[in-house]
């Protein structure tokens, strides 16, 4: 893995956990020479995981639509930072140029982009590793309701395996590294589906 695309919030959680481990994971993917993928701003758990890598001599590539350059304050300390238009166009370049995703805590904007990389290697649009760190339990309710989906069946169980987590970075990136490819949609005939 070159690059991973991180997905967090943007906001500042008063729980210092949550940024201790953005920092981590910051080092710990310059460490092993991983660049991260990133939502382009310099505030919250973004910026944390940013500066961190950048302060361990990792790359950063920011990816931000122009409307939030002001909102997000954009950092203009990345290694590179990318302006697109549109939300949809941010999340295209996060999968161009990542090897997978891992997701740590945020909001709405993080869910979203957490569900259409699983949804997207569900269909076929991409094979890469989706993994969720689960800081102190944040989202246990999550994983809890991906394992109901699947029992009820709403998601087949050759997609089960898709949505990876763990509680810290390091046992995360191993098993996104030992990722094996699914079968997709898109190759299945019909009586699969």
């Amino acid at each position: 893995m070159r690059r991973l695309a991180v997905y967090c919030g943007s906001a500042m959680p008063a729980d210092p956990v949550y940024v201790e481990t953005a920092r981590h994971v910051g080092r710990t993917l310059a460490g092993r020479g991983i660049g991260v993928v990133y939502g382009g701003g310099r505030l919250g758990l973004m910026g944390a995981v940013a500066d961190a890598a950048l302060d361990a001599g990792g790359e950063v590539i920011g990816v931000i639509p122009e409307a939030l350059v002001n909102a997000e304050v954009a950092h203009r300390g990345c290694t590179e930072l990318r302006v697109v238009q549109t939300m949809h166009q941010r999340k295209a370049l996060f999968t161009d140029l990542s090897d997978g995703f891992v997701t740590l805590p945020g909001g709405v904007g993080t869910m979203d982009e957490l569900w259409e990389a699983i949804s997207w290697a569900q269909l076929g649009y991409h094979s890469k590793p989706v993994g969720l760190l689960n800081v102190a339990g944040f989202y246990d309710h999550l994983i809890a309701f991906n394992h109901h989906m699947t029992g009820t069946g709403f998601i087949r169980r050759q997609h089960a395996g898709i949505l990876l987590h763990a509680d810290a970075i390091e046992p995360l990136l191993d098993q996104m590294a030992a990722y094996q490819a699914h079968e997709p949609i898109f190759s299945m005939k019909l009586d699969r589906l």
